[in-house]
């Protein structure tokens, strides 16, 4: 079974509009793993707009499950690794001013730093995962840096599923093929839904992970976040 990473980064953002600690970001976290979730994703940002560095030392404490921490990999985000050392570490090419990951990175441009950095990181006993379009040259790239996995970037998939699904997921299967024939892990994120993941999942088997968080916290406004972790949960079963 595909797992379930959910995202808590709009937890953090509700709690910060109005100051305090409502809702309590770390309980929220045990929460979705007390709901199934098999695992908790969070992407610190450096102006801290929603999770903060003490979100992300008190999460380290008493998360359980997989704890994947994504980010721009600048000293603030290595710092952030090696204190915490997470399950996996997502690299993506957010700039600080970024409202949400909109691009997978260039792996063969960005082959020489990507390759430090990943074996920097790995070095701290944290696995690798970037962030990459549905290429397979991008692909290549990463598994030639050393990645651990490659997390697709399914925006497009999710834009075009409505109107012909069997378009949308062509170059996510290709590029998932590339993976595996590599040897290389898959994840994959960004506007899935209840919608469209299921497809994605039937045509991708071996997808080892999704990470779900704005779609998942704003279905939880209506099913509760008990009852909408189990019905992403649900999507992911053969």
């Amino acid at each position: 079974m595909t797992r379930l990473s959910v995202n808590i980064n709009k937890i953090a953002t509700l709690r910060n509009a109005r100051g305090g600690n409502n809702p309590d970001v770390i309980k929220v976290a045990l929460d979705c793993e007390r709901f199934g979730a098999q695992g908790i994703t969070i992407h610190p940002r450096p102006d801290e707009r929603h999770i903060r560095y003490d979100d992300v030392m008190q999460l380290q404490r008493v998360v359980t499950t997989e704890f994947n921490i994504e980010g721009y990999p600048d000293e603030r985000f290595l710092k952030i690794i090696r204190e915490a050392k997470p399950d996996q570490a997502t690299l993506v090419p957010d700039g600080p001013g970024v409202v949400t990951s909109n691009a997978g990175w260039d792996t063969m441009r960005h082959e020489h730093f990507l390759r430090k950095i990943v074996s920097e990181i790995k070095s701290q006993g944290v696995r690798v995962s970037v962030f990459v379009e549905a290429s397979e040259d991008m692909v290549r790239g990463a598994a030639r840096v050393g990645a651990d996995r490659v997390e697709l970037y399914t925006e497009s998939y999710a834009r075009q599923f409505p109107d012909n699904r069997d378009k949308a997921i062509k170059a996510y299967i290709e590029a998932s093929n590339a993976a595996r024939d590599l040897g290389v892990g898959l994840n994959a994120g960004h506007d899935l839904d209840l919608t469209n993941l299921k497809f994605l999942r039937q045509s991708i088997p071996w997808l080892d992970e999704v990470s779900i968080g704005h779609a998942l916290i704003s279905d939880a406004l209506y099913f509760g976040l008990e009852n909408a972790i189990q019905l992403y949960l649900r999507e992911l079963r053969d």
